[in-house]
């Protein structure tokens, strides 16, 4: 990796890409109920970074569960990824912001 690579944030398309050719994958979104609302990416689920401590548990319950997390900008959902791991999840990655997706948007009714 080189020293620019470090500052360079996750791209969400790549990530999406590699969510829907990983078998059993979750995608995790961790806005808040009311973000998820205004608009998210198919297939994913909602659970807010605040909650996930308490809640990561009852929603994925295999600690091998490759998860892809993704937030507003990258920033929530780079700390929800280090919450994960500490948890024990062992394939847990950062796919960075809804910011920069432009593939479909779903919205809650």
């Amino acid at each position: 990796m080189s020293f620019f690579n470090f500052f360079k944030s996750p791209q969400i398309s790549q990530g999406i890409d590699e969510y829907k050719s990983t078998p059993g994958a979750l995608l995790l979104d961790v806005r808040t109920p009311e973000e998820y609302q205004e608009g998210h990416i198919p297939e994913s689920k909602n659970l807010p970074l605040q909650s996930l401590a308490n809640q990561a548990g009852s929603l994925i319950r295999q600690k091998s569960t490759p998860i892809f997390v993704y937030c507003h900008s990258g920033s929530r959902s780079s700390q929800a990824a280090a919450l994960l791991k500490n948890m024990g999840y062992q394939n847990v990655k950062n796919i960075g912001g809804i910011i920069s997706w432009h593939g479909k948007i779903e919205y809650a009714e």
